[in-house]
């Protein structure tokens, strides 16, 4: 888990050592994080330095069809995420059976242009085609991400 600040967690909680996502089991339809962050005023952080969304199962998804998951970065104008809501970046619809436990997927924030910038930023899921039965999604904005699937070579020595 990369480090964590409980006032840029998007969805789920994180209690020091475990992280537990936002319930995903829902109908085929567009969900919002169960939190936003909070710029302070409308400003587009996507020209400083890169940031981060970063998404984590925290339970597999399962579904009674051929549900597919499609996660979004989204800015509103206000706390709710619902008045003027952009999506400033997105994953392709992925099918459920490829959102497992422990995967990790990280979004660039990107510069909210051709957009004028918002004051709350928040995580928007989009279920299509079936019923999610389950699956859990851990997203907080982080500067780095952790990558697990850097490996290096076995067979030497520090000296």
């Amino acid at each position: 888990m990369s480090i964590q600040d409980a006032l840029t967690i998007l969805s789920g909680t994180f209690n020091g050592t475990t992280a537990t996502g936002q319930d995903l089991a829902q109908a085929a339809g567009n969900y919002l994080s169960t939190n936003t962050y909070d710029l302070g005023v409308a400003r587009d952080v996507g020209k400083g330095e890169p940031f981060l969304a970063e998404f984590v199962v925290t339970t597999a998804f399962t579904s009674g069809g051929s549900a597919t998951v499609q996660l979004q970065i989204v800015q509103a104008d206000n706390e709710a995420l619902s008045t003027n809501l952009e999506v400033l970046a997105q994953t392709a619809a992925i099918p459920i059976a490829s959102l497992t436990l422990g995967m990790r997927i990280n979004l660039d924030w990107p510069r909210v242009e051709p957009y004028s910038a918002r004051r709350y930023i928040g995580a928007r899921y989009v279920i299509a085609v079936a019923t999610t039965t389950a699956g859990r999604i851990f997203c907080s904005l982080v500067k780095t991400a952790e990558d697990r699937k850097t490996y290096y070579a076995s067979g030497f020595a520090v000296l």
